[in-house]
């Protein structure tokens, strides 16, 4: 999904008009800009906030004549506006003798003690559990969200760029928006209606899409999903909520005195409801945090009206801008419900204020609210295919029923000038560019068909030396209830073809019951995981990188066949029941040994193995939300835990398979988002062999000789060093994110984060096993880690120059094996933000 972001904006980078328009600076008596400071409309609500550099915008449909600009430990200042459009205001700020009279405001540090709007704050906490549709055992309402992607800052310059020639149509409405003030493009819009059920009693909730629609871009699936995992549900009254991977502190977060300054700025009556405004802001730079203002009923501490602005110095890449608002309607004296929740972000490569960007910009309507109407356990059971696109793609006549917000004259537009722009073939080349760098894929339309992935191209090993990759899928549609892909292979070095081949097909989706099967003949780097899956067309560690530490010489020849069949007869529970058939053998001979002891060889010593296996694996992945209702489908989260079972049977004599052993694997992997303290990723593996195997068929310690940090695995191990019949390993990775960087002065601006990573494994390999491998331990010694638990750590720093990780590895025993490597770098680059 990032990878495609990443694409989409640069592509993006190469329309109701307000009454009242205001911009400018905020500075003090020394031309310093004044952040945070209030600038409202006189005799308003409407307001908002200057940013880190003093700088505001603000926006509104009625006609306004005053601008008060407040902030504490200043005076207040009125500014008579001259025309409907005020731009480049420069307003100074005299420093106050005394405060505001109406409320009791300090100045400076806000205080902890004595501070009016903590008080409040206190009460907040007290009461938000019983706010909202908590306060009833069941609820119901209806739900229109629509998500916009524009593209932003255009100015004469951009629209003479070559690359907009013949598309300069596209200029001939603009808009500017009214939190930023910038003019901006509207290139994508999605409509999605929908009915949402809930039982606080039980705990559940199920949201029916009844209705979707988009500009253009309905059979691109990986849109939408990008757009699903960009903008997940979140409420304001957590302590934390989740935007781009990052928890961000709630200013009604019972943390948020640690974190935030809090004013009492002022009273008024709103919808015949007294309510009390309180300003926020940061204590410090470089945290996730929000700067705004909220208005709380002084009876039901229930909040009326919050907008949240993130700050320039948090510690976010790509990201310039997020601005939310929310607004709750007045239902009766104690009930406060959600009634529209606004979401604003400014993606750009830089945050300075000019640079070019990509809006995307999220409105939810709620409405029809009901309450109390309890309905049976079974009906909040999750549609295994919630998101079926031929079945909710509605009319116009549906979307005027249904719209609970109406498209302004600029939205509307969407879809006639993305009808247009696919007429268009300058434009198709931009598409099917991003397509393509988005997916990998090079798609040929008539003949239904993908070739690539572009990524796999080139590869690298000892034994093969240089080698070219070239596959291909079937590609009809993203929801396609089957799918052929193959590849085909070449290596320079030993000059040797490979390939493979898969298939799957979806036989009955309501239980998602899949047929898949496949081949593939190859060279592989086994045991870079403990508990993997067998995947045909997996693509090899073996290849994937030019430069190494050590030699890396155990590579296998690998002769894979499959069949297996997939259910998943409970939301997020699969089954899988296969057999495969595996042909392996070295594929350097003179440096790396799978010779084991066979009496019926004529040599007594065997270097290859044939071996059948039947395998029943159970993954539940309790949490994980999914797109699509084809034989393929998308994640749109990566919040959700992963369990793993696996039991493999291996049949002796079957099609003339060598071993009858059995195997037993389990795996447990969790993150936990720790607030403010960034997240956390655990994994525990356990596993234990039955009966006696040779080398290529036991539980090898994941070692790592590339330069690359690989979760999972040991960075100062080398391949084969740890062989295993029966292991336990537990690793476990933080990424502070920033926010111990954050409280050193000369390292705040760099945005670093920190990571910290604990590992360890323990093993232990029978006398047995170690026997039948002799011949093998000429140049791989056999050895477990059952001595102790052998265990690494390292520390990490990330988000260098934004795209960059460097983590330093230290290895904490078994010092004494041959060449063990005591400490080691790797890395990594991506885009994150």
């Amino acid at each position: 999904m990032k990878k495609l972001f990443f694409c989409f904006l640069l592509l993006m980078t190469i329309r109701a008009m307000g009454q009242t328009k205001v911009g400018g600076l905020v500075i003090d008596e020394s031309g310093e800009p004044v952040a945070f400071a209030n600038v409202l409309f006189k005799g308003s609500t409407e307001g908002t906030i200057t940013n880190d550099n003093g700088g505001f915008y603000l926006e509104s449909d009625n006609n306004y004549n005053v601008l008060v600009i407040s902030f504490i430990g200043y005076e207040t200042k009125e500014i008579e506006l001259a025309g409907k459009v005020n731009y480049d205001l420069k307003i100074s700020l005299l420093e106050a003798a005394e405060q505001l009279n109406e409320v009791v405001l300090i100045s400076g540090k806000q205080s902890k003690k004595n501070n009016p709007a903590v008080d409040i704050l206190r009460k907040i906490w007290a009461k938000k559990r019983q706010n909202g549709i908590r306060k009833f055992d069941q609820y119901a309402f209806d739900k229109y969200e629509k998500v916009e992607f524009d593209l932003n800052t255009i100015d004469s310059a951009l629209m003479k760029r070559k690359i907009f020639k013949g598309l300069e149509f596209v200029f001939q409405d603009l808009d500017t928006s009214r939190i930023t003030g910038k003019t901006y493009l509207p290139i994508f819009l999605n409509e999605t209606f929908s009915k949402v059920y809930g039982d606080n009693v039980i705990n559940e909730e199920k949201e029916e899409v009844l209705g979707n629609k988009n500009s253009g871009f309905e059979n691109n699936q990986a849109i939408i999903a990008f757009v699903q995992d960009l903008y997940q549900s979140y409420d304001i009254y957590d302590n934390y909520l989740k935007f781009f991977d990052k928890s961000f502190t709630s200013p009604l977060s019972r943390t948020g005195i640690d974190t935030y300054n809090y004013a009492l700025r002022d009273s008024a009556f709103i919808d015949n409801k007294w309510c009390y405004n309180i300003v926020y802001y940061p204590r410090r730079k470089n945290e996730l945090t929000f700067k705004g203002d909220f208005w709380v009923n002084d009876s039901t501490w229930a909040i009326k009206n919050i907008n949240l602005e993130v700050t320039k110095s948090a510690n976010i890449n790509w990201v310039k801008e997020i601005y939310i608002e929310q607004d709750f309607e007045v239902v009766n004296d104690s009930l406060f419900l959600l009634k529209r929740d606004y979401m604003l972000s400014d993606f750009s490569f830089q945050k300075k204020e000019k640079s070019r960007g990509v809006y995307g910009k999220r409105t939810t309507v709620y409405d029809n609210y009901e309450f109390d109407k309890q309905k049976p356990r079974d009906f909040y059971k999750k549609d295994l295919n919630p998101l079926d696109i031929n079945l909710i793609v509605k009319d116009d006549e549906f979307w005027q029923k249904n719209r609970l917000e109406s498209l302004n004259k600029d939205e509307a537009g969407i879809y006639k000038l993305l009808d247009t722009l696919k007429t268009v073939p300058k434009f198709k080349s931009y598409y099917n560019l991003v397509s393509i760098l988005g997916s990998g894929y090079v798609e040929i339309d008539k003949w239904n068909l993908d070739i690539g992935t572009i990524y796999d191209f080139f590869g690298y090993n000892q034994a093969e030396g240089p080698r070219v990759r070239i596959g291909a899928r079937t590609y009809r549609g993203q929801n396609d209830m089957w799918r052929l892909e193959g590849y085909a292979a070449y290596g320079f070095t030993d000059r040797k073809m490979k390939h493979g081949l898969s298939g799957k097909f979806l036989i009955e989706p309501k239980t998602r019951f899949i047929i898949s099967g496949g081949n593939r003949r190859d060279i592989e780097q086994l045991g870079v995981s403990l508990t993997a899956t067998r995947d045909v067309l997996g693509r090899s560690v073996a290849s994937s990188s030019l430069l190494t530490v050590g030699a890396n010489n155990r590579l296998t020849n690998i002769n894979l066949s499959a069949l297996n069949f997939e259910v998943e007869p409970i939301t997020n529970f699969r089954v899988s029941l296969g057999g495969t058939f595996r042909t392996l053998s070295s594929a350097l001979p003179n440096e790396f040994s799978l010779d084991y002891i066979d009496p019926e060889s004529p040599t007594g010593i065997s270097s290859e193995i044939r071996q059948f296996d039947f395998n029943t694996l159970l993954i539940y992945t309790p949490g994980k939300k999914t797109i699509g209702f084809g034989v393929e489908r998308r994640d749109v989260n990566d919040t959700y835990s992963t369990l793993l079972l696996n039991y493999t049977k291996g049949m002796e004599g079957v099609l003339g398979s060598d071993f009858n052993y059995q195997k037993l694997q389990f795996s447990y992997s969790q993150p936990w988002q720790l607030g403010g303290f960034g997240r956390l990723l655990s994994t525990v593996e356990l596993g234990k062999t039955f009966g006696e195997v040779p080398l290529g068929l036991l539980s090898v310690v994941p070692g790592n000789q590339t330069f690359f940090s690989n979760y999972g695995t040991f960075p100062n191990l080398d391949f084969y060093e740890f062989v295993t019949d029966t292991y336990a390993s537990v690793h476990l990775e933080h990424n502070f994110n920033g926010r111990l960087f954050s409280r050193i002065p000369f390292l705040r601006k760099l945005n670093l984060r920190e990571i910290v990573g604990l590992r360890g494994v323990w093993g232990n390999l029978s006398d047995e096993n170690i026997a039948l491998s002799t011949p093998a331990t000429i140049n791989t010694p056999l050895r477990a880690p059952s001595e102790k638990i052998y265990y690494e750590y390292s520390f990490g720093v990330g988000n260098i120059f934004k795209i960059f990780r460097l983590d330093f590895n230290f290895r904490g025993n078994y010092l004494d094996n041959p060449n063990a490597r005591p400490f080691g770098v790797t890395g990594t680059f991506g885009f994150n933000f």
